[in-house]
């Protein structure tokens, strides 16, 4: 009669992923904990709530942004993007003005406060992340990049 055999014992530093690890969005969300949740606290700092600085990044990348097209880049429904633009306006960081091509619309910039708050966030940003360059070298990350655009791509943007 063989010998039972005895369960494997549990690695505490690496947990078997089991099932979950073939699921690209629990992986790339439990990465994004990671990384968020030692940024979040630099954002505080500032004033700025969780999602904030995605919406103040993306309202600077591309001025004149409307709320419709910043609620579906950053993941909010319109009514929480409001509320985000909200609070960067009472901030003095964004400001929303009349479009000039179509005034029912509210066109977004950010001021110079939030350009200079955006300055000191991605310094920030770039420290929190530094483990993971070292990880991965140029290469490494200009595959990343692309292969993260072509799942958003895919998923988002159909």
């Amino acid at each position: 009669m063989p010998a039972p055999t005895r369960p494997k014992a549990v690695n505490e530093e690496h947990l078997e992923l089991g099932r979950l690890g073939n699921f690209i969005g629990f992986r790339l969300r439990r990465i994004q904990n990671q990384l968020s949740g030692a940024f979040s606290t630099q954002s505080v700092a500032i004033g700025l709530r969780p999602g904030e600085f995605s919406a103040l990044a993306i309202i600077s990348a591309n001025p004149g942004l409307s709320q419709a097209k910043l609620s579906r880049e950053v993941g909010l429904d319109k009514s929480a993007a409001v509320a985000v633009v909200d609070d960067l306006e009472r901030l003095g960081m964004a400001e929303r003005r009349r479009s000039p091509d179509d005034r029912r619309r509210h066109a977004l910039y950010t001021t110079e406060v939030g350009e200079a708050a955006l300055v000191k966030l991605f310094a920030r940003l770039a420290d929190v992340e530094q483990d993971v360059l070292n990880v991965l070298g140029p290469h490494d990350l200009q595959v990343l990049s692309g292969l993260l655009d072509r799942v958003y791509d895919s998923v988002f943007r159909k």
